[in-house]
């Protein structure tokens, strides 16, 4: 990108001599493009709040889930949910400025059509775990007028998820769905969803929480349709399980993994625009492409730029790539372990600054280009590694 963009409105992005700004809700944050030393502000992503694993009780209104009962929440405060029953669905609907916390206190509810929990508008909803809860949908979603609410947990307003407990979700197409930014600070999460355990809009960012996770597409997916800025993912830290059929990470514009312990079985492992990975542990099995930078966003350069943590990536034989993207690598640090036929297919520049990688069981000393078109900064060129017959089977669930 050699011209600088603007867009207006809340959300938009500015491009300075390859770093990019992205401008969001009013505040900037600088993303890494080109191996700079830049990126999203974690440190505005989550407030004391999202991260306060308890919920202060002492003037909470409590339900008790009724068969066929719904449940109507109109006005901020904190709410406290408990209780076994079917066809009930917690509609939250309070002003634009209100903040709701509904804690979740051994509660199941099992629906045949309808989310479990609704929310049609609230400035801020925080649902957290007091004890261990589970939700499902067992029968094909039904429209609420032209809202398409297809998740067992869905959100027109920003959502939190916090708290002590675990919370399990069946559905027939996504489990957790927020029109907004969704943000998880701790909690155990059990998800088996056919299509996106995990779905946002604009944003999903993670600093804490065990999950367990099995997606019919993708597991973690970001992607706001109108602006192409948003839709990240972020990754703080947490122990994350991945099975899916498509994607096992998706952030349209940007996925930063920054730490956490991170296993994905899926035929792409993560995806996005612009993926940097500075910290944490991250495994995966995967018949596409293990890691791959996809033009997704116009407001972004391709770019995968890995700085740190531990890499392992296992690709089943044919054609495949452990690491592939449409625009510019940047190795700068980490210790890299790749497992395939080839370890690297990218279409710009390719650099090697710093790290360890080993391409089936040989330690190179630059970045071999499947495709022979990058330009490689950090060593000659390499060629292709050889062929690794392994192959891995794609799982049902």
């Amino acid at each position: 990108m050699t011209e600088n963009r603007i867009r207006k409105g809340l959300s938009g992005a500015i491009v300075l001599s390859g770093l990019l700004l992205i401008i969001i809700a009013g505040r900037i944050s600088p993303v890494s493009v080109y191996g700079q030393e830049s990126y999203l502000n974690e440190e505005e992503l989550f407030t004391d709040r999202d991260l306060t694993q308890t919920a202060d009780l002492s003037e909470a209104q409590s339900f008790t889930v009724t068969n066929g009962e719904d449940i109507h929440i109109t006005e901020e405060g904190v709410y406290v949910l408990s209780g076994a029953a079917q066809n009930v669905t917690v509609y939250i609907e309070a002003g634009e400025e209100e903040k709701i916390q509904l804690a979740l206190d051994n509660v199941t509810i099992a629906n045949a059509d309808f989310p479990c929990i609704y929310v049609k508008s609230a400035d801020k909803v925080f649902l957290t775990l007091v004890s261990d809860s589970s939700f499902s949908v067992a029968g094909e979603f039904v429209r609420d007028g032209d809202t398409n609410t297809d998740g067992v947990i869905f959100s027109r307003s920003d959502l939190t998820l916090n708290g002590t407990g675990m919370l399990e979700i069946r559905s027939t197409d996504n489990g957790i769905v927020s029109k907004d930014d969704l943000k998880v600070t701790g909690g155990s999460y059990r998800i088996e969803a056919a299509s996106k355990a995990f779905e946002a809009n604009d944003s999903i960012c993670i600093a804490a929480g065990e999950f367990d996770l099995k997606a019919g597409t993708d597991a973690l997916h970001a992607e706001n349709e109108d602006d192409d800025t948003l839709g990240y993912v972020y990754i703080k830290d947490g122990s994350i399980n991945i099975e899916s059929g498509d994607d096992g990470i998706h952030g349209t514009s940007i996925v930063r993994i920054d730490g956490g312990n991170i296993n994905i079985s899926a035929a792409e492992g993560i995806e996005g625009t612009v993926i940097q990975i500075n910290d944490g542990t991250v495994d995966i099995a995967s018949w596409d492409d293990g890691i791959n930078g996809a033009r997704k966003s116009d407001s972004f350069t391709p770019t995968v730029e890995i700085n740190g943590g531990r890499i392992s990536i296992v690709m089943s034989s044919g054609d495949t790539d452990a690491i592939d993207c449409n625009g510019n690598l940047f190795i700068n640090g980490g210790n890299i372990v790749l497992t395939a036929s080839s370890g690297f297919d990218y279409d710009g520049t390719g650099q090697y600054n710093g790290g360890t990688i080993i391409l089936n069981g040989q330690q190179l000393s630059s970045l071999p280009n499947q495709m022979g078109m990058g330009r490689n900064a950090g060593g000659g060129m390499g060629g292709h590694m050889g062929r690794h017959g392994e192959d891995r089977i794609k799982g049902t669930f």
